[in-house]
């Protein structure tokens, strides 16, 4: 930052003032999107911080304007969380569509989305970080900060993904040190998230290309036995916003045979989200020559199973992850993109 740009941004200078602001962007969006779980919640919240940040810049003192700019979204966050109407209890949001199968509720997020890798950048973490970068934007951890206490959680995501110190997320959060180590202390015994990093293959390596391979394949083929010899006897499925969750292998492959796609042709185009292997999954259209979209699959990995498939239905945030809407279908086992896009 240079004194110069901010005096032009103080006299109205945008194109200055987004060259205040622009280097934080995406991970003022990342930050927010651990904090409220919606890749289009942080959206919005990112966008009310920076107009937040250009309307009182004049009150800004010209020091650290990461952390201030850090001390507005997250108290941004806490203000959209507080609005309770918005965020209904976990796990009791309304009746499943699938309550006729085998599953049971589950106390994960209603309200969580994918976040594209894409759209990531590597954020500078300070000494005080107790955990690796690719294991803080996983769905399991952002659907575990879900289940904190606002306050708790924002103390959290400062202190041990960001590394602020106490003093610096006291400032932001606008509390006393005293106060964020005992909400940190507390967030730290109610999160109990944990990763075995030596069972996680690394992102885009071999290892992990064999399992997607195996993936798609057994989905394009309809095989259910492939599936299910993929999962690891612990595995979980899950599909926000329905409130349902299914345990085990075989009950896992019993209810993706009563999803309403099963039994069409089927294709998967690999993308990411997360940190983790995801696929746009379309649906063929029997009176075209179209696959239409259904939704988004990510997968978490152990060893060379897949110990937790979320499915996202709806085409809403395709084009985040720059996937078209529809698929043309030519040769059989090739596709490609049609023209009609998903915004």
């Amino acid at each position: 930052m240079t004194d110069a740009a901010l005096a032009r941004a103080r006299a109205g200078d945008s194109d200055a003032f987004g060259e205040l602001t622009d280097p934080y962007r995406r991970e003022l969006h990342v930050h927010c999107y651990r904090i409220l779980g919606s890749f289009q919640d942080a959206e919005d919240i990112l966008q009310e911080t920076l107009l937040s940040a250009w309307q009182s810049l004049d009150r800004f003192d010209g020091r650290a304007l990461r952390a201030w700019l850090y001390r507005i979204a997250t108290n941004r966050c806490l203000n959209y969380l507080r609005a309770t109407s918005r965020r209904p209890k976990v796990g009791n949001v309304h009746e499943s569509r699938f309550s006729s199968v085998e599953a049971s509720s589950t106390e994960e997020p209603w309200w969580l989305e994918p976040y594209p890798d894409a759209l990531m950048d590597d954020v500078a973490r300070g000494p005080e970080a107790r955990y690796e970068a690719r294991e803080t934007i996983a769905l399991s951890f952002v659907a575990g900060l879900q289940r904190l206490p606002t306050q708790q959680r924002a103390a959290l995501v400062l202190r041990d993904v960001l590394g602020f110190s106490a003093s610096e997320s006291a400032e932001i959060l606008e509390s006393t040190p005293a106060s964020i180590n005992s909400a940190l202390q507390r967030a730290r015994a109610g999160f109990g998230h944990s990763v075995d990093r030596d069972h996680v293959p690394l992102p885009r390596s071999e290892h992990e290309a064999q399992v997607v391979d195996r993936f798609i394949n057994a989905y394009e083929h309809g095989d259910v036995d492939q599936i299910v010899a993929l999962l690891t006897e612990d595995c979980r499925a899950t599909m926000p916003p329905e409130p349902i969750e299914v345990r085990g292998p075989q009950e896992i492959g019993a209810f993706i045979q009563t999803l309403g796609f099963w039994g069409k042709q089927l294709k998967l185009i690999p993308t990411r989200a997360n940190g983790q292997p995801a696929f746009g999954y379309y649906i063929h259209d029997e009176t075209t020559s179209l696959f239409r979209a259904g939704g988004l699959f990510v997968i978490a990995l152990r060893d060379d199973r897949i110990s937790h498939i979320t499915r996202f239905g709806g085409t809403s945030l395709l084009g985040t992850f720059g996937l078209p809407r529809s698929l043309e279908s030519h040769l059989p086992g090739t596709s490609q993109s049609h023209p009609e896009t998903a915004n």
